[in-house]
């Protein structure tokens, strides 16, 4: 069966447990049509570069999937009906990703950068030896 990454953004007034039902719900279309769900990503809360119907944020999913394209049909016909479903998209891919996709590796650099550091780091406006008095 063709493998595909599907994303789909949901509104920002929904709950992350509505967002986890969702997904069930896709799942559950996708199994019943004869596919697997390899990996599914839940990516948060996120800004949007611009509004998308009234809203500022999305809740983002990623799933893997390995289905007939029936399947894939299918959900983006729900999604379509859907009132919380922002936007989506579909893309078939020779192979699906394993480990953490590149947004979760994102995340996961930004936190060890922050405990690596410890601390604020003071920014170049900040740094007394640049001021004019402090060279004097």
């Amino acid at each position: 069966m063709p493998l595909y990454e599907h994303v789909f953004l949901a509104r920002q007034d929904v709950s992350p447990q509505q967002v986890e039902d969702l997904t069930a719900q896709i799942k559950g279309v996708v199994e019943g049509l004869g596919g697997k769900i390899a990996k599914t990503e839940y990516w948060g809360l996120k800004s949007l570069a611009y509004r998308v119907k009234k809203n500022r944020k999305a809740h983002f999913t990623l799933l893997n999937l390995d289905a007939p394209p029936a399947a894939v049909a299918e959900i983006e016909r729900q999604e379509r009906i859907n009132e919380d479903v922002l936007r989506f998209m579909t893309v078939r891919v020779d192979e699906l990703e394993e480990g953490p996709s590149a947004m979760m590796r994102k995340s996961d650099r930004d936190d060890r950068r922050d405990d690596r550091r410890g601390e604020r780091r003071p920014r170049r406006d900040d740094d007394e030896s640049s001021t004019p008095a402090a060279e004097e």
